[in-house]
């Protein structure tokens, strides 16, 4: 889901766009975002820092859930494992794809939003 808005501004000093990409490289950037002054009052550096945040949360709950069910896949032999391995690199490469769609897209100005996650930072960073 798309969210029609362009970056076009300095917020401190960095531009809008660049924040916002900052802003997915890891959580901390994300965290002081909304922390510091200049960047908590901006409404597109607030909605990726908290799209940031959401999808750190959502990668961790995937993760454990993902290994709950791999110990249990693991106890079949010889498919169990092999299902495992298979499983956590699509997962991994799909984690690694949004990533880089999500920075990209921040990086270039526009106020993407993931499907459920994006709404929930609308929602939390002030926006709709």
């Amino acid at each position: 889901m798309q969210i029609e808005a362009r970056a076009t501004r300095n917020v401190g000093p960095l531009h809008e766009n660049v924040a916002g990409a900052v802003a997915y490289i890891t959580l901390i950037p994300a965290i002081v975002f909304l922390l510091i002054d200049p960047y908590r009052k901006n409404a597109f550096v607030r909605f990726h820092s908290m799209q940031c945040l959401l999808c750190w949360l959502a990668g961790v709950v995937l993760a454990v859930a993902l290994r709950a069910i791999s110990y249990v896949f693991l106890l079949v032999p010889v498919v169990g494992p092999l299902l495992v391995l298979i499983v956590s690199v699509v997962v991994c490469l799909a984690v690694l794809f949004t990533w880089v769609v999500l920075l990209v897209k921040a990086f270039q100005g526009e106020k993407f939003a993931l499907p459920m996650i994006g709404q929930w930072a609308e929602q939390h960073s002030g926006g709709a």
